[in-house]
C-alpha cells in the first residue's frame, strides 16, 4: 500500500514524472507514527480522537516519562508497527533547546527494525 509522501511539518513533494510523490513500506511507516504522534486531539475532523498531542507539551513542564507513556498509548495504534518485540522508547533532554525522541520498532510488513526520531522544543516559537 502507498500513499503521498509527506514529512511531518513539509510540503508535499513532486516526483520526477510531475506527479506527487508516494510513500511505501518504512517509511510510510515512519511518517505515519510521526503524524499519530505529533497530531493534537481534536486537530483531525473526520477522527477527532486521532493523535497524542505530543505539540502541546510545548511550554509545559512534562518529564521525559510522561512523553514516553504517550508514545506507547498511541503506537500501536499504527497498524505497521509490530508487537513484538516491543518498541524501545528512548527520550531525553537536549538542552535549551528541546527533547530527544528515538523510538526503535519493528514494521510488520517487512519485519525490518525501524528507528523514528525527532525533537520537541522546550518552548514555544515567539
Amino acid at each position: 500500500m502507498s500513499d503521498l509522501f509527506h514529512q511531518w511539518g513539509a510540503d508535499l513533494v513532486p516526483a520526477a514524472t510531475g506527479d506527487l510523490s508516494l510513500a511505501q513500506g518504512s517509511v510510510l511507516s515512519g511518517q505515519r507514527v510521526l503524524r499519530r504522534l505529533l497530531t493534537n486531539l481534536n486537530d483531525y475532523i473526520w477522527q477527532p480522537q486521532y493523535g497524542s498531542g505530543l505539540g502541546g507539551f510545548v511550554g509545559q513542564p512534562v518529564s521525559a516519562a510522561q512523553i514516553a507513556a504517550v508514545i506507547r498509548s498511541q503506537i500501536f495504534k499504527e497498524a505497521t508497527v509490530a508487537r513484538s518485540p516491543e518498541p524501545v522508547i528512548q527520550v531525553s533532554s537536549n538542552g535549551p533547546s528541546g527533547v530527544y525522541v528515538q523510538i526503535s520498532y519493528t514494521e510488520t510488513t517487512s519485519g525490518q527494525p525501524q528507528i523514528l526520531t525527532f525533537s520537541l522544543p522546550t518552548q514555544s516559537s515567539p
